[in-house]
């Protein structure tokens, strides 16, 4: 493609902390199809990444994942002061924090994304589950809501752009 855009210095390490995190687009891609499957008929996995990818292209997006994988970082190496340190190590339920970062970026895409994401939130399938296991020793407090976000933003991209809305954010 001659009118490739060129890759941002935010984009590029948002999707590198991603992958250093151990999730792929084919993880995110999964949860996108997870969704939406049952919506359509003839759905494939190309979509669901494309969607993923152009999800990733938006600041917002990059912004979000770069802070809440940061935290994360964070929460892990202990250098967080009471009492926020144990507040993210242990995902406190009331904490919520986590979820604002996700909304911001489920908003990229309209209301359809918040019930997208409430539902993936609350089953917790695939990349999600894994990122939700605490006995591993890692803290994804932040990142498990960011990629449930991230799916349920690239499903609303899908189920626009299904509808004819064909919007343009190259």
């Amino acid at each position: 493609m001659a009118n490739k855009k060129k890759i941002s210095s935010l984009e590029k390490t948002a999707r590198e902390w991603l992958t250093e995190r151990g999730v792929t687009i084919d993880d995110i891609a999964d949860l996108v199809y997870y969704l939406q499957s049952k919506y359509h008929d003839d759905l494939s996995m190309d979509e669901c990444r494309f969607n993923v990818n152009k999800v990733l292209t938006k600041r917002e997006v990059q912004n979000a994942v770069i802070t809440g994988i940061e935290m994360d970082r964070l929460a892990e190496k202990k250098m967080l002061t009471e009492p926020l340190q144990s507040t993210i190590e242990v995902d406190e339920s009331l904490y919520g924090i986590d979820e604002i970062i996700a909304f911001s970026i489920v908003n990229v895409y309209g209301s359809i994304g918040f019930t997208n994401y409430g539902y993936i939130d609350k089953q917790k399938p695939g990349i999600l589950q894994k990122l939700n296991d605490k006995s591993s020793g890692e803290c994804h407090t932040f990142l498990d809501d960011i990629v449930g976000a991230i799916a349920a933003a690239a499903s609303s991209r899908l189920a626009h752009s299904i509808e004819g809305d064909d919007e343009d954010d190259e």
